[in-house]
C-alpha cells in the first residue's frame, strides 16, 4: 500500500490508493465513484499540516496538477486561481497581472487551497487570514456535480467553504480578493522581552506588520516588522532588513522540521497568556530552545475562523520532531483554554468535538452545510469524524 507522509515526517498513513487530479472533470469523477462504493477520499496539497486532517487508510488526491492563475481583474482586484497553487508560484503570476494578496504568512510552501482550508494566516492588525480573501470557490461534490459557490450562489455552502477543512468536496479553484501589486520594507532587531511588551500594543497598531520570536533560554525577543514603502526593491535579498515586492518579503526560509501549536485569543488578553507561557517554560520545560511566536490577525466573519468576530493574537509554541512534544504542547493548551483560545486547524490540539463547538458559534452551521453537501460522509477521515457532532 503507498505510504503518505506530511512535510516534517511526524504524520504518516498507509492508503489503498493515490490520485493525481489533472483537470475538474477526474476530480467529478473521482469523487462521484469513491462516494458509491463507500470509500473515504481526502486531497492533499503541500501536506503542511501539523494535524491530522490528511490521514487516510482509503484513498487519497493530489491537487497539485491544479495550478496557476485563470484570470485576473485589475478592475475588481481579484484572481480566480486553481487550488493546487503553491503560494510561493502564485506571487509572480500576480504581479504580472498588477496584482497581489494583502496578506500572507512567513512560509509560503502550501497549496493555496490547503492554506484556506486552515485558516493560514501572516501577521498585521488589520490584515485577515487567507479564507477572509476567499469570495468564490468551485468545488467537486461527492455526488459529481461540480459547484459554483459564492455569495450570491450556494451562500450556506460558501460560507463553509471559506475554511473548508477538506471536508466538503475537492475544492478545484479559489476566487480570491486581492489588491494592487506593492512593495514593502522589512526590519529586524533584538530586544528585551520585558521592555517589548511595555509598548507592544502600540508597536502592533503603527506597523502593518508587527511580530516576534522569544527564546525560552533568553530575555531577549526576536522582532520583525514590515511596512509598505515606495523605494525600489533591492537585489538580491536577504532574510532581514530587505526591501521588494511584497511576495519577495513576507515569505522567510524556514527549513527546519518541527512540530507546532498555536492559539489564537482575544487581543486584550495575549500580553497576559504569553506571560504565562514563559512561566511555563521557566517552571516546568526548561528544556525546551524552541521559540514561542506572537502574531495578530484582523477579526473576520468566516465561520470556522480562530479570528471570527474578534480582532486576534496568536501564540505558537514549537518542538523538533524528534522529541516528545505532547507534554508540552498539553501543557500550554491548559493555559490558550483558560484565555478562551482558538487552536489553528492546520496545527497540533487535543480537542474533542464539543470543546470546538464551544469555541466555534457558527459550529453547528459550518456542520450542517458540510453535511447537505456530503451525505454520505464521503470527505470525513477519521478524525473529522472525531469531531462530528
Amino acid at each position: 500500500m503507498p505510504k503518505w507522509s506530511n512535510w516534517s515526517g511526524k504524520l504518516t498513513s498507509r492508503i489503498e490508493a493515490l490520485h493525481f487530479i489533472r483537470n475538474e472533470e477526474a476530480a467529478c469523477e473521482l469523487a462521484r465513484q469513491c462516494d458509491a462504493a463507500g470509500q473515504k477520499l481526502r486531497v492533499v496539497g503541500a501536506g503542511h499540516s501539523h494535524s491530522p486532517l490528511v490521514l487516510t487508510n482509503s484513498v487519497l488526491a493530489d491537487s497539485s496538477a491544479l495550478s496557476g492563475v485563470i484570470s485576473a481583474d485589475r478592475e475588481t482586484s481579484s484572481a480566480w486561481v486553481w487550488a493546487g497553487t503553491r503560494i510561493y508560484a502564485l506571487g509572480r503570476a500576480l504581479h504580472e497581472a498588477g496584482l497581489a494578496l494583502p496578506n500572507q504568512g512567513d512560509i509560503d510552501r502550501q497549496a493555496i487551497a490547503g492554506a484556506v482550508a486552515t485558516g493560514t494566516h501572516g501577521t498585521g492588525t488589520t490584515l485577515g487570514n487567507l479564507s477572509s480573501r476567499v469570495i468564490g470557490a468551485q468545488i467537486a461534490l461527492a455526488s459529481g456535480e461540480l459547484v459554483n459557490v459564492s455569495d450570491a450562489s450556494n451562500p450556506q455552502l460558501f460560507q463553509a467553504a471559506q475554511m473548508h477543512l477538506g471536508s466538503l468536496g475537492i475544492v478545484t479553484r479559489l476566487h480570491l480578493q486581492l489588491r494592487d501589486a506593492y512593495r514593502l520594507r522589512q526590519q529586524n532587531w533584538n530586544q528585551p522581552l520585558a521592555s517589548l511588551l511595555v509598548d507592544l500594543d502600540e508597536q502592533m497598531a503603527s506597523n502593518r506588520h508587527f511580530e516576534f520570536f522569544w527564546y525560552p533560554e533568553t530575555d531577549t525577543a526576536e522582532v520583525k516588522v514590515i511596512n509598505e514603502t515606495m523605494d525600489p526593491p533591492e537585489y538580491p535579498l536577504t532574510e532581514s532588513n530587505r526591501v521588494g515586492w511584497s511576495y519577495e518579503v513576507l515569505p522567510s526560509h524556514r527549513p527546519h522540521a518541527h512540530t507546532e501549536m498555536e492559539y489564537s485569543l482575544a487581543a486584550e488578553d495575549g500580553i497576559a497568556c504569553l506571560i504565562d507561557i514563559q512561566r511555563l517554560l521557566k517552571d516546568r520545560f526548561p528544556e525546551v530552545r524552541w521559540p514561542v511566536e506572537y502574531r495578530s490577525v484582523a477579526a473576520d466573519n468566516v465561520w470556522l475562523s480562530t479570528a471570527y468576530d474578534r480582532p486576534t493574537v496568536t501564540i505558537s509554541v514549537h518542538q523538533d520532531i524528534s522529541a516528545d512534544d505532547e507534554p508540552y504542547f498539553r501543557a500550554c493548551e491548559e493555559i490558550f483554554l483558560k484565555y478562551n483560545g482558538k487552536p489553528h486547524w492546520g496545527k497540533t490540539n487535543y480537542l474533542d468535538g464539543t470543546q470546538l463547538k464551544s469555541l466555534h458559534p457558527r459550529w453547528d452551521a459550518w456542520w450542517q452545510a458540510r453535511d447537505a453537501a456530503d451525505p454520505n460522509g464521503t470527505f470525513l477521515n477519521e478524525y473529522m469524524a472525531s469531531i462530528r457532532p
